[in-house]
């Protein structure tokens, strides 16, 4: 079984509602993120991939295209512009076309945080 990763990187202005700190995130403010989409399977005995590179950092592309110097709280399907709904969003707009899609990480490096969506647990 094997991981294949890439990223993307992008800038973008939000507000947010939160318990502390809560002026300073109300008003617009703006983070440099590092989107990290990872793909898990075997690869293809012809091809020698687990995915087309070229698909997936088209994917990729119009996701970043969609998110970079935004507004975030006018994204419409986003919800609050939090970093678990980033990967949430980034996961819904890459999984229809990736379908071994494994994991979606959005990164605030200047801040040292991360968040890592796997999708939805199916119940059994």
């Amino acid at each position: 079984m094997f991981e294949l990763s890439k990223q993307f990187r992008f800038d973008a202005a939000h507000t947010l509602e939160r318990v502390i700190d809560t002026e300073s995130s109300r008003r617009i403010h703006g983070h440099s993120y590092r989107a990290e989409v990872t793909v898990r399977g075997r690869p293809d005995p012809v091809t020698g991939m687990i995915v087309d590179l070229g698909i997936l950092e088209r994917e990729m592309e119009d996701a970043r295209d969609a998110l970079d110097h935004r507004f975030l709280d006018e994204i419409n399907d986003l919800g609050p512009a939090t970093m678990e709904n980033l990967c949430r969003w980034i996961w819904d707009r890459l999984r229809p076309t990736i379908s071994n899609l494994s994991r979606v990480s959005v990164h605030r490096d200047s801040s040292g945080e991360t968040c890592s969506y796997w999708g939805e647990e199916v119940a059994a």
